[in-house]
This record gives C-alpha cells, sequence and structure tokens, in this order.
C-alpha cells in the first residue's frame, strides 16, 4: 500500500467518522432512547463503528 492509499483511507475514514457522528448527535431524542444510547455517546459509537 503506498503512502498515498494510506491518506485516502485515512481521509475517507474521517469523513464517514464525522457524517456519522454528526448524525447520531442530530437524532431526535425519542429516536436515540429507541435505540438505548444517550446522543452524547455519538462520538464514541461513531469512532468505534467507522475505526473498530
Amino acid at each position: 500500500m503506498t503512502v498515498l492509499n494510506i491518506v485516502r483511507t485515512a481521509v475517507r475514514k474521517r469523513v464517514a467518522y464525522s457524517r456519522l457522528k454528526h448524525e447520531l448527535a442530530s437524532m431526535p431524542l425519542e429516536t436515540a432512547i429507541d435505540l438505548g444510547m444517550f446522543r452524547e455517546d455519538a462520538a464514541k459509537i461513531a469512532a468505534k463503528r467507522i475505526y473498530g
């Protein structure tokens, strides 16, 4: 894997992480409760999903 591919992969993951974190943090409270999560945990949930 070249350095350029590593950077591209990192950028794609960062974009996916940011998008997911925003979506989770901005979901309605009722939806978050139904899913059994706190919106405040959006960063932790997104990081686990995207980065493993």
